[in-house]
C-alpha cells in the first residue's frame, strides 16, 4: 500500500507538472491573439455565463460581440490542461487515501504528508471555481504554486513514522489539519485572483485575462469559502492544546502567523466594502494574505515551537 501510494504521488506530480505547462501555452497564446488549435465546434454555454459580467478592452469587446470571450472561452488546450491538472489531483487524492489508510488517520502527520495535502486542496479549488469562473488563463498561479510545493514535498523524507504522543489524537489531527490544507488551498486560489487584479486593472488593460469584476468575484467567493473553515481551524487547534499542552494559546509561531493570517483575511472582508480599499488595495490584501499563509505552512521550520517537533 504505501509502495503504491509513492507510486501515485510521483504520477500525481508528472500530471500537475503537465498541466501546469498546458495552463501556461494556453496564457500564452491568448497573450499572443491566436489559439492553439481551431475549435472544433461551437463552446458550450460555461457555468459561469450570466453570474459576473465586466468589460474588456477593444479586442475583448470584439470577442463578446462575436459571442466569444477571450479569457473564457474553452480552447482545445485549455481543455488539455483541465484533463491533465484533473488526472493529477485524482492521483494525489488517490495516494492520499491508501496513506491515510496505512496510518489510521488524516493523511498530514508531517511535513511531507501536510505538503502533498496543502498542495491538493490547492489544485482542487482551483478546479472547483474555474467550473464557475472564465479563469484558465491565471490557472498557472495556483497550479505553479502547487507544483513548487509538490517538488519540495519529493525532496523531504516520507517514512511512515509514529507520531509524539501529542500529536496521537487521530481526530483531532484529521480535523484540525485538514481544514488546514483546505482554507490554505482555496486562499490559493483568491492569490491568482488578485495578481491578476493587481495587472489587469480596473481598466482591463488585457483582453486575454479575465475582467477585473470577474477576478474581483473570484477573489471574494474563495475567501468567503475559505475563512469560515480557517478560523474553525484555529478554534479546534485551541481546543487541542488545551489536550495536548495544557493551555489554549501560547503564542507559538505557528499559532502567531495563524492568527495574523485570519486577521489580514478579515481585514480583506471588511475592507472590500469601503469605497477607499476597494480594487487595488484589497487585491494587496489577498497577495499579503497568501504570503502569511505560506509563513503559515512553513514558519516552524524557521522557528523553534511547539509545532516544530510535527515538521507542520
Amino acid at each position: 500500500m504505501a509502495a503504491l501510494s509513492s507510486s501515485l504521488f510521483s504520477f500525481g506530480v508528472i500530471f500537475v507538472a503537465l498541466g501546469f505547462a498546458a495552463h501556461v501555452g494556453h496564457a500564452v497564446m491568448l497573450a499572443n491573439g491566436r489559439r492553439s488549435l481551431p475549435l472544433l465546434a461551437p463552446a458550450p454555454q460555461p457555468a459561469y455565463a450570466g453570474v459576473v459580467t465586466g468589460s474588456f478592452v477593444t479586442a475583448g469587446q470584439r470577442a463578446a460581440a462575436n459571442g466569444l470571450d477571450a479569457a473564457g472561452s474553452p480552447s482545445p488546450l485549455s481543455r488539455a490542461a483541465i484533463g491533465l491538472s484533473l488526472v493529477g489531483w485524482i492521483a494525489l487524492g488517490a495516494s492520499m487515501l491508501l496513506r491515510a489508510y496505512v496510518v489510521g488517520r488524516g493523511p498530514w502527520g508531517n511535513m511531507f504528508e501536510f505538503s502533498v495535502a496543502f498542495s491538493f486542496s490547492m489544485i482542487g479549488g482551483y478546479l472547483f471555481l474555474q467550473r464557475r469562473y472564465p479563469i484558465r488563463t491565471i490557472g498557472f498561479l495556483p497550479l505553479g504554486v502547487a507544483l513548487a510545493i509538490l517538488l519540495y514535498a519529493s525532496s523531504l523524507p516520507s517514512d511512515i513514522k509514529p507520531l509524539v504522543p501529542a500529536l496521537q489524537n487521530a481526530p483531532l489531527l484529521t480535523i484540525h489539519v485538514g481544514m488546514a490544507v483546505l482554507s490554505y488551498g482555496i486562499f490559493a486560489t483568491s492569490f491568482a485572483a488578485g495578481v491578476a487584479y493587481l495587472i489587469q486593472g480596473q481598466g482591463d488593460r488585457f483582453a486575454w485575462l479575465p475582467s477585473h469584476k470577474v477576478l474581483d468575484e473570484v477573489a471574494y467567493r474563495a475567501v468567503i469559502i475559505g475563512f469560515p473553515i480557517f478560523a474553525t481551524m484555529i478554534i479546534l487547534g485551541s481546543w487541542w492544546a488545551s489536550i495536548a499542552w495544557s493551555r489554549y494559546w501560547g503564542w507559538d509561531p505557528k499559532e502567531t502567523a495563524a492568527l495574523v493570517t485570519w486577521l489580514i483575511y478579515a481585514v480583506y472582508l471588511h475592507a472590500r466594502n469601503q469605497r477607499s480599499w476597494v480594487g487595488r488595495p484589497a487585491a494587496l490584501l489577498l497577495v499579503v494574505g497568501f504570503g502569511m499563509v505560506l509563513v503559515t505552512y512553513s514558519g516552524s521550520l524557521w522557528f523553534s515551537g511547539l509545532h516544530a517537533y510535527s515538521g507542520l
